[in-house]
């Protein structure tokens, strides 16, 4: 029973670090058009 002491912040401690590494990736827009990132591989296009 005691190891839930410890266990409950830190799982809401991690839950919240993962949430917050979420809005910044998607507030840096790290999730905006990603169909054309696949495309550029496919190009092979050298610059």
């Amino acid at each position: 029973m005691d190891i839930l002491y410890l266990l409950v912040p830190l799982s809401l401690v991690l839950v919240f670090a993962i949430g917050g590494v979420f809005w910044w990736a998607v507030n840096h827009h790290q999730f905006d058009e990603l169909d054309n990132e696949g495309q550029r591989i496919v190009d092979d296009v050298d610059h």
